[in-house]
């Protein structure tokens, strides 16, 4: 907490004895983003995860009732409502919130989930009721969170006759209940089965869009593509956000799960709780929809049938978030996002570009390859710094397996240079550069320091870097009409062992050591920092070795 007292927030929803939805889903969504809450019940089930067996209504005098009582006393920042059940309660709901505010700019954010099914497929909203809460609670409205059936029942209610299958047909629904009047359209998508072209097809076609990829791997991780399913195969949810003037896809790797019981209700719970603190709709959507996939990943078994997400997985401290099936490598995404500029610098250099086309001067190639030379001497003794602080043999293997592949890479150094009439007693006899020493100076320097962590982080952007460009230029080199230039190029060899089967391999060996550092000893703030920082730099220090390669210092 910032010393500020937590927005007030209030659901008006309908109780779930099994605790996976409604006001008890709300509630944990409420305290997981810092938010004290508050409920007002609509009705109440008895209920479980293999279904609904009974619903007993709230009276619609008592529901105002409740209203009044929480509004009266309490400054409410943000409102979610859920199961409503029929016409009169929402009716009772509309009528007290509009004798409450009585102009609708008043209205706190307003989170509208015209829930009318649930998971298990039992009807939750009467017929009559779908009408009023198109005329009286859309227009009061900040967002509306229709699922596919919601929206095409909306829809219906207004003479549109839609069937939502494809992403276009989702943003077509969400621009149409645009006109029911709330400010923005939440259609979400996790009954329409997608695919990655299917969003590329419609980003290419439409300037008004934006894509949020946050569970799936961003540009420059071809590292990570290699290790992970392929996004072309995967299928995905696809969130449509429609505001006035703009449409947002929020793109997610689909979870094969039965724990989604309740993703509606945390949903616009968590999307109320952060319009509360003065996010924008955007920024709101796109933790809700992330802290809802990171639910259902971490989903712990309840009951026989379809289980709640873990609303609890925001409440356990870690900067870094445990590997799933979908991010199995978590920490290198951070790095790679936290430094994104500096490592975009970095592998798609002007000398990487150049080495591409064969167009690198020899000069520039000979200078790199000599300066590597001389740099991998430090690099190797970083890691028997790491082996001398490795306390198990595993770690101890892993370290001395690198320093292995260094000798190995080194042998092919020499290879290049003979190639160019350089022999390995002019390589030894090579001066230094400014940037050689720098760079070994810092790793070696780390080393010292005591914390094998840090090592291993400064020690990373190299080996995980050189397999990003060479994996990325085997991607850019197998499309139609590519600028990249195989055939006759001089520098092909560099480019195939770095992208080729022997460096993946020690590149798969490092993503895994990393990965399991966190895991072992997830780092407080300040030491995340560190690591962040220690990556950043040596980033910036692979960059600075090609800039004077280019002599661009």
């Amino acid at each position: 907490m910032d010393g500020k007292p937590p927005p007030a927030v209030l659901t008006i929803a309908g109780s779930d004895s099994s605790g996976g939805a409604g006001i008890q889903a709300d509630l944990k969504a409420f305290t997981a983003f810092g938010c004290y809450g508050m409920s007002v019940i609509t009705a109440l089930t008895a209920q479980n995860t293999t279904g609904v067996q009974g619903v007993h209504p709230s009276p619609p005098e008592f529901v105002e009732q409740q209203l009044h009582s929480v509004l009266s006393d309490i400054p409410v920042q943000g409102i979610k409502t859920g199961m409503l059940f029929d016409a009169e309660n929402t009716r009772a709901v509309a009528r007290a919130l509009k004798a409450h505010y009585i102009h609708a700019s008043q209205v706190p954010p307003l989170v509208v989930d015209p829930v009318c099914v649930s998971t298990s497929g039992h009807t939750l909203l009467a017929p009559g009721a779908v009408q009023v809460l198109i005329d009286e609670l859309c227009p009061l409205a900040t967002l509306i969170t229709p699922n596919k059936a919601e929206a095409e029942l909306l829809l219906s209610q207004k003479g549109e006759d839609v069937h939502i299958a494809t992403l276009e047909d989702m943003i077509s629904a969400a621009e149409k209940l645009l006109a029911l009047g709330s400010k923005a359209v939440l259609v979400k998508g996790g009954h329409v089965e997608l695919t990655f072209a299917d969003v590329e097809k419609v980003a290419a076609a439409r300037t008004d869009l934006t894509v949020v990829r946050e569970e799936l791997l961003a540009e420059n991780m071809e590292i990570l593509q290699v290790h992970e399913q392929d996004i072309a195969s995967r299928s995905l949810v696809v969130d449509v956000l429609r505001e006035s003037e703009k449409t947002t896809l929020f793109v997610s790797p689909r979870i094969d799960s039965n724990s989604t019981h309740g993703t509606g209700c945390t949903l616009s719970a968590v999307l109320a709780s952060l319009l509360a603190k003065g996010l924008p709709l955007v920024e709101a959507t796109r933790q809700a929809t992330s802290f809802t996939h990171v639910g259902i990943e971490t989903a712990f078994s309840v009951g026989r049938g379809h289980g709640p997400l873990n609303h609890l997985h925001a409440l356990m401290p870690r900067l870094i978030p445990p590997p799933t099936a979908s991010n199995p490598h978590p920490l290198t995404r951070i790095l790679i996002q936290s430094a994104a500029q500096t490592w975009k610098e970095y592998v798609e250099h002007d000398f990487v570009k150049q080495l591409a086309q064969g167009t690198l001067p020899r000069e520039s190639f000979l200078h790199f390859i000599k300066q590597d030379y001389l740099y991998l001497k430090y690099y190797a003794r970083a890691y028997g710094l790491l082996v001398a602080k490795s306390s198990t043999y595993s770690s101890i293997q892993s370290a001395t397996q690198t320093i292995v592949n260094v000798i190995n890479e080194v042998a092919t150094h020499k290879a290049f240079c003979a190639q160019w009439g350089i022999s390995e007693a002019e390589l030894a006899a090579t001066p230094e550069s400014p940037s050689t020493t720098a760079y070994g100076a810092f790793l070696l320097d780390t080393g010292l320091q005591g914390d094998s962590a840090k090592l291993i982080m400064a020690l990373a952007a190299c080996l995980l870097g050189y397999g990003e460009v060479g994996l990325w230029l085997k991607k850019e080199a197998a499309k139609p009409n590519s600028w990249v230039t195989l055939q006759g190029n001089v520098y092909l060899k560099w480019i195939e062992d770095y992208s080729g089967e022997q460096y993946q391999t020690a590149v798969k060996l490092g993503l895994e050591t990393i990965e399991a550092l966190a895991v072992a000893d997830p780092p407080n703030e300040l030491r995340f920092q560190e690591w962040c920082a220690i990556w950043e730099k040596c980033t910036r220090l692979e960059r600075g070795f090609w800039d004077a390669s280019m002599k661009l210092q």
